[in-house]
């Protein structure tokens, strides 16, 4: 399991997103608890191969995972942005940002 995450995040790193996807694809069957970070890859990974729809589901995926995440969010909008969603992209946009706010304000004290 633990070679399938590194060549996954090899292939990310390279940017041959195909690869990444194949090899996050097999990590998520084999992961008996799912990992944020992987559904987020993988998000990204499809939005650069030009497959919103399921970059949009991966990134439903790591908001479930994580649910203040910012980058969750911030992948939704995108997949939204590219399925002609404007609307529900800025609302997804605000709610990272929202998050993100709450995250700095935490921090500070």
């Amino acid at each position: 399991m633990l070679n399938t995450k590194k060549f996954g995040d090899i292939a990310f790193r390279d940017k041959d997103f195909k690869n990444a996807i194949e090899y996050y694809s097999k990590l998520v069957a084999m992961m008996s608890i799912p990992s944020a970070t992987v559904f987020a890859r993988r998000s990204l990974s499809y939005l650069m191969n030009g497959q919103p729809e399921l970059a949009l589901r991966d990134a439903m995926q790591a908001q479930v995972c994580m649910t203040e995440w910012p980058t969750a969010f911030y992948l939704q909008a995108l997949a939204l942005s590219k399925l002609g969603m404007e609307t529900d992209a800025q609302d997804m946009l605000n709610d990272g940002a929202a998050f993100e706010a709450k995250k700095q304000n935490s921090w500070r004290g």
